[in-house]
């Protein structure tokens, strides 16, 4: 076999049309168009996203700068200075907060955000901390538990 003996399957290349070339030759005069119509003229295919001169969807739809979230996540969430009034040692959660009269709602999974101070050690079990607020925790001689299942 050498390289002038490859050739394509039969039936894989096709001819191409031939257009408005005679009744004769199949597709003469309006070449398979039709008589009139937008379709049928030269330059013919129309750009994409023509709609037939309807405002295409793409000005439709509004142009936003910010696309809301189809799931977000929503955190109660609660300042290191708000837990400095608990009894040291004691064990931080959502609920242990709302028992106590801190947090008055369950707005989702708690998080905990770095502004305030913090004297007394903490046991604190919550979905997220801030760096900051993870850092108070420790340097109070406390320790930060991420819940998983949340």
């Amino acid at each position: 076999m050498r390289l002038n003996d490859i050739a394509p399957q039969i039936g894989s290349k096709r001819r191409r049309r031939r257009v408005g070339r005679g009744i004769a030759a199949g597709q003469g005069a309006s070449c398979g168009f039709g008589m009139r119509g937008q379709k049928s003229r030269s330059g013919r295919p129309t750009r994409p996203g023509f709609e037939g001169g309807q405002t295409p969807l793409y000005r439709r739809v509004p142009k936003l700068k910010y696309f809301t979230l189809v799931n977000p996540k929503n955190f109660t969430i609660i300042n290191v200075g708000a837990l400095s009034s608990l009894a040291a040692n004691s064990e931080v959660t959502l609920e242990s907060l709302i028992k106590s009269g801190i947090l008055t709602a369950n707005d989702g999974s708690l998080k905990i955000l770095g502004d305030g101070e913090l004297t007394v050690a903490l046991t604190v079990k919550a979905a997220a901390f801030t760096k900051s607020a993870r850092a108070k925790i420790e340097a109070a001689k406390g320790t930060c538990e991420i819940l998983g299942d949340e």
